[in-house]
């Protein structure tokens, strides 16, 4: 199969399986995936051919109003996964493990694989950790439940690594190596690599068999991940350097809803075409 032949079988799919990560890789076909938290977001990527979504706990921030993902439950994030999961038909759609949902142990975190599975009709889980993590990502891998894997900067150790800082430079490296290899022998179908210097995360893409997903990683990586609200221009404030903006929906909603106050305010919304004879 030539490599247009392998993009237009991969852009076609009527449902995007773990295979198709893989064959991607393999086809040199860059994967697309976007954070979502609801069902009409959802369809709309879905359509657009976003090839997976994943329900992350970035909801504490651009849903739930927290200054980090560290609050965030599962009993938080089902509800949202299950929104996302009844609106598409293609997507991969992955549920983000909480921070405090899987540390204990295996067993705590295949628990928490299983709700999300049987909860939501999500496809994956995704957890953060290399080395460290494992023992989970194989105990749920074992049970039937794909998982993503994520190294690098991992939002809920922000504490532990001293803040948004980067990964994988000089010495760190070789850690990072053997995180990614963790996380690929214990079964992970693809791993996250967030915040990491893009001369790492080639090293980490060209060592492992299963494709990489980027964040602030660069461009030699299998695919790319971003938090939909950056992206769309909905975030306040500052937004990560590696983000590019394709939207401004922050501005469009603001006229919006200014305009909006405006016509109610000088009576002219609603007008007799808005009215019920």
């Amino acid at each position: 199969m030539t490599y247009s032949e392998a993009a237009a079988a991969q852009a076609n799919l009527k449902r995007v399986r773990t295979r198709h990560f893989q064959s991607a890789k393999e086809n040199g076909i860059k994967i697309t995936g976007l954070t979502s938290y609801d069902q009409l977001t959802a369809g709309i990527f879905d359509q657009a051919g976003i090839d997976f979504l994943l329900v992350g706990d970035s909801a504490g921030n651009n849903v739930l109003g927290y200054d980090t993902t560290l609050p965030v439950t599962i009993d938080e994030l089902i509800p949202l996964t299950r929104a996302v999961a009844n609106a598409v038909s293609r997507a991969f759609v992955i549920a983000d493990l909480p921070f405090g949902s899987y540390e204990v142990g295996p067993e705590e975190a295949l628990h928490s694989a299983f709700r999300f599975m049987k909860e939501t009709h999500a496809h994956a889980v995704k957890l953060e950790g290399g080395v460290r993590s494992a023992e989970q990502i194989r105990r749920i891998v074992a049970a039937g439940i794909p998982v993503m894997g994520h190294i690098g900067f991992t939002p809920q150790s922000e504490h532990g690594l001293g803040g948004h800082v980067i990964q994988g430079r000089g010495d760190q490296v070789e850690q990072l190596l053997a995180d990614a290899r963790a996380v690929q022998d214990a079964g992970a179908f693809a791993v996250v690599l967030e915040m990491v210097p893009a001369e790492s995360a080639a090293l980490v893409t060209a060592e492992l068999r299963i494709p990489t997903i980027g964040v602030g990683a660069g461009p030699h990586v299998d695919g790319q991940l971003l938090v939909w609200t950056d992206w769309a221009g909905l975030t306040a404030g500052r937004i990560p350097r590696f983000v590019r903006q394709y939207a401004d929906l922050r501005g469009i909603l603001g006229e919006a809803a200014a305009a909006y106050r405006a016509d109610v305010a000088e009576g002219t919304y609603p007008g007799p075409e808005h009215s019920y004879d």
